[in-house]
């Protein structure tokens, strides 16, 4: 499974964007799919999880309310849409895919994009 995050960029404190992740796999909309960032000097962390099938979600604690994960079966695409951005959120940001189960370890995830830099100005 290749995954493409897309959608980073600069924005400023407050601002919003949503970030992609496509996938070629057909049938991506069986794997689950996680966002993880990793921010400089910190290790990466878990940020959200959507299953295959009925889509199940799990947030991080710090990620509840501000963030919103959704995917596109039709598109092959999993969304991460951020709002509120704060200076804390500067990161790269990871998708990756695994195939059964909503958890933020990221040993059990098989298959990881290549990231989007997000950088929030304050």
């Amino acid at each position: 499974v290749q995954l493409v995050e897309s959608g980073g960029g600069l924005v400023q404190a407050g601002g919003s964007l949503r970030l992609s992740c496509a996938a070629s796999e057909r049938t991506f909309s069986f794997y689950t799919v996680g966002w993880f960032r990793q921010a400089p000097g910190k290790e990466r962390e878990f940020v959200a999880a959507i299953s295959g099938g009925v889509a199940r979600t799990n947030y991080a604690d710090a990620a509840k309310g501000r963030f919103t994960i959704s995917r596109d079966n039709v598109k092959n695409t999993v969304y991460l849409q951020v709002n509120s951005l704060k200076p804390e959120d500067t990161a790269v940001y990871y998708c990756a895919a695994k195939r059964f189960g909503t958890s933020g370890v990221e040993r059990d995830y098989n298959y990881w994009g290549q990231g989007t830099q997000v950088t929030v100005s304050s």
